[in-house]
């Protein structure tokens, strides 16, 4: 007789596994609780081949598989290596919603339920691997920090849900029919228990008898699964009538023997097939074949009461190693994970060790960088943690990254800040060295060309994408400089003669053109003259001041003449150069630059000319007092003019618009 408490458990785990990806819960089934023993039973059941026919189900096995039924799915995706899964780790997000669109469509849920969970662990792997990827491009760019991650959810996310979700009412849906299917089997074997008791109390023919037992035993092999708490009060029924059942019809020996053999077989078949898992590859497989074994042995009859005892031991011992190659499996993923762990807090106290530094030059904080990126490196090599410290040991190296690199952006930024302030006095050398480039007068442009030469080296670097450029439009200003000054002393005797020729021939010119009645086209003329003037380089020294003298003259007669005055020259002027600025790409902060310090200048005269005027009345009648008053007025007078000339630019700043 086959005692029920040696029924081998097919389904026990003595903890939970968790791993570091949330995608996936790694949690083993709850060890089965132990059936009733044959001494419990002895005063319902007397016959021997009775215990070995009828083996109750195990009392939790169906509700471990309903209860963990989503955890074995996910544990089947993350843990086991085969083809299928190999299959889907090759496909991208999209083409993974698109077999998961297919997929749910079916009816059989217990047909796709495993290869939906596949899909959903490689969809988040995918999703994973893309936000990490996505991380280390913001990482990489020098003097530039990541920004915020990319949100959780995208475009695809929200497609993937939306299948999955089919899937869950599908599931739902499934799961509330198998209720109701249960019921109904309910209602059957308690009919099936009913019309034995009737045949029980039956006074037919031995044969019709044994038939319809056999024919109700048929029935209740085929009726399917019932509600949980109904299961052990069932079976303890059904066996305790069909014990009644033998006793009363005493079935024939032969019937019986041929009965008994051919269970024997079956069973012999199902520890062949217990014992080829031994050969499964993956244990997941290999536990849910071997509960799907058990179910077939609870429904096959007793076995010869010799080979009993033997075939029992054959599938329990089978059934034994199955179940402890499962419990190592998962105490090897445990070791792995707590390895892992040690793995990863060594790799945060590193990284917190690297913020301890204080950097300071760029070279200092891309060492740095390339020691926190392989730390990153290393991570992602690393398999996964505990899924209960998962989230904190992440957390803790993700805070590490986060504040270097929040360090690092302060700093690169700090740097540009002071780049682009380099950049922009280096633009301002740049257009002083380009406004006196052609100046002729060698010696004086020569000292300020070597004086913004020296500013040029006083100031830092500036963004490396002007530098050069920058450095080009200075260098060129500079040696178009003392290329002309070279070329000219090389040729100075010819040049002055020439010079002197120029100017003669601009004296006369000027002495012989008639002017016009319109002021501005006048002015405009005179201007041109000038600039003629200043363009035309050095003559011999001995003729200079006479020519200067009777150019100036000639000038001053023209103005008298035409009643322009050397205010509106140099204003004329000054607005001809502002209209010119205005292309400039700095034209703006040149020009507010221009307008502070013609304010600037115009109050400091201004106030010289308050003082000068004061000091006036302090003085005594005196000749040195007189002789001093003379100096002050002019000095007023003059300073007078000048204000005049910088209040009109002034005007003409504040009407500028760039």
């Amino acid at each position: 007789m086959e005692n029920t408490e040696n029924t081998p458990n097919p389904g026990s785990v003595e903890d939970t596994v968790r791993e570091e990806n949330s995608s996936a819960v790694n949690a083993e089934p709850i060890e089965n609780s132990p059936l009733p023993t044959e001494s419990n039973q002895t005063e319902q059941v007397t016959t021997e081949e009775f215990h070995a026919e009828l083996v109750p189900p195990l009392a939790d096995d169906q509700g471990d598989h309903e209860d963990h039924e989503d955890h074995e799915e996910e544990l089947a995706a993350e843990h086991e290596s085969h083809e299928e899964k190999a299959d889907y780790d090759q496909k991208s997000r999209s083409e993974l919603i698109d077999i998961l669109e297919k997929v749910v469509q079916e009816d059989d849920i217990n047909a796709i339920k495993t290869t939906i969970a596949l899909i959903k662990v490689a969809f988040l792997k995918k999703k994973k691997e893309e936000s990490l990827l996505k991380y280390e491009a913001a990482l990489g760019q020098e003097g530039e920090t990541k920004e915020e991650l990319p949100p959780e959810q995208d475009e695809l996310d929200v497609k993937f849900n939306e299948f999955f979700n089919v899937y869950k009412a599908n599931k739902a849906r499934f799961v509330e029919e198998q209720e109701k299917l249960k019921h109904e089997n309910l209602k059957k074997k308690l009919l099936i228990i009913e019309e034995l008791k009737q045949l029980i109390a039956s006074e037919e023919t031995l044969k019709k008898t044994y038939d319809e037992f056999k024919t109700l035993q048929e029935r209740w092999k085929n009726v399917g699964m019932v509600p949980r708490g109904e299961i052990n009060n069932l079976w303890q029924n059904y066996h305790f009538l069909v014990e009644k059942f033998f006793e009363k019809v005493k079935v024939n020996k032969e019937l019986k023997d041929l009965d008994l053999k051919k269970n024997l077989e079956a069973k012999m078949a199902l520890c062949e097939k217990t014992e080829e898992l031994l050969l499964e590859t993956s244990v997941l497989k290999s536990f849910k074949k071997l509960q799907k074994y058990h179910e077939e042995w609870k429904e096959i009859g007793p076995a010869p009461a010799d080979k009993k005892d033997e075939i029992w031991e054959r599938f329990k011992n089978a059934t034994d190693k199955i179940n402890e190659r499962r419990r190592e499996h998962y105490v090897r993923i445990e070791d792995e994970q707590s390895k892992n762990l040690e793995t990863k807090t060594a790799l945060c106290e590193q990284g917190e060790d690297v913020l301890t530094l204080k950097n300071e030059t760029i070279k200092e904080w891309q060492d740095q960088t390339n020691k926190v990126n392989e730390l990153l490196k290393i991570w992602k090599s690393i398999g996964p943690v505990p899924q209960k410290v998962n989230a904190e040991i992440w957390t803790r190296f993700k805070t590490s990254l986060d504040s270097f690199f929040s360090g690092k952006k302060e700093f690169f930024d700090k740097l540009k800040d002071q780049q682009l302030h380099n950049y922009n006095l280096k633009v301002e050398l740049c257009m002083q060295a380009e406004s006196i480039k052609g100046n002729t007068d060698w010696k004086k442009t020569s000292q300020e060309m070597i004086r913004l030469q020296g500013e040029w080296k006083k100031i830092g670097p500036v963004p490396k994408k002007h530098s050069d450029k920058i450095w080009k439009r200075f260098r060129a200003a500079c040696d178009e400089f003392f290329h002309a000054k070279s070329s000219y002393f090389n040729n100075i005797q010819a040049n002055e003669e020439e010079n002197l020729n120029k100017k003669n021939d601009l004296l006369k010119r000027l002495k012989e053109y008639e002017f016009s009645e319109d002021k501005n086209v006048n002015l405009e003329i005179l201007k041109n003259f000038q600039r003629e003037w200043t363009d035309i380089g050095h003559i011999p020294i001995k003729d200079k001041d006479r020519l200067q003298n009777e150019y100036r003259a000639l000038v001053n007669e023209h103005l008298d003449r035409l009643k322009i005055s050397e205010i509106e020259i140099s204003t004329l002027n000054y607005q001809n150069r502002m209209d010119h600025l205005k292309s400039d790409p700095n034209a703006r902060r040149m020009i507010g630059r221009e307008k502070e310090l013609l304010i600037s200048k115009i109050g400091k005269m201004k106030e010289d000319v308050n003082l000068w005027e004061n000091n006036i009345g302090f003085l005594a009648k005196s000749k040195n007092a007189a002789i001093l008053k003379e100096e002050f007025e002019k000095k007023i007078e003059k300073t007078k003019s000048e204000l005049k000339v910088l209040e009109a630019k002034l005007k003409i700043l504040k009407q500028q618009q760039v």
